[in-house]
């Protein structure tokens, strides 16, 4: 049961963070989703989808992907958009380093050109190597890399923290890697 689950949860992932149209719905400008038609959505592709699991789902998400409104007919995902929605972030003073998991195949771009977002809104920072090294393993071999945060922070650099705790900023310049 729990490794259906995991595949609905990676399907939701990508209809709330990059093609609502995989489900054929429709996202409002906050990213969030009517649940009931997420519901609908999801079933119609052969998959199997009740409020039950999905609460489930939401509930025990060890990245927090997923929030509900207050009256839970409305979901979004947290962060790691690639479509254009105005997902609520604070922003905030970084702590002194954070940290980015990437693949060693990407090292030598990451060196001469920066942490760029690509096809993200943000580029993802974490607040621990562990978390970093998790995401890095995502894409091959790992790589984490040490940024730097405070410095670039004092240096102009705006920092968002998103509500599953997922460090944000636009873009990492080299000489802010360590």
């Amino acid at each position: 049961m729990q490794n259906k689950r995991d595949k609905l949860s990676v399907f939701i992932s990508l209809i709330l963070r990059h093609n609502p149209q995989a489900a054929g719905i429709s996202l409002d400008e906050f990213g969030y989703a009517s649940v009931e038609e997420l519901i609908k959505g999801v079933n119609k592709t052969g998959r199997s989808l009740d409020f039950e699991t999905l609460k489930t789902i939401v509930k025990e998400d060890k990245k927090n992907r997923y929030s509900f409104n207050e009256s839970m007919t409305l979901i979004r995902a947290n962060q790691g958009h690639s479509l254009n929605v105005k997902v609520s972030l604070r922003e905030l003073a970084p702590p002194e380093f954070l940290y980015h998991g990437t693949a060693k195949g990407s090292l030598n771009s990451i060196l001469s050109s920066g942490i760029n977002k690509r096809n993200r809104l943000y580029v993802h920072l974490s607040d621990n190597k562990e978390t970093a090294l998790q995401v890095g393993k995502r894409h091959g071999v790992p790589v984490v890399l040490t940024v730097e945060s405070g410095k670039m922070y004092r240096d102009g650099h705006r920092f968002y923290l998103s509500e599953n705790n997922v460090w944000q900023v636009d873009f990492v310049p080299t000489e802010y890697l360590a």
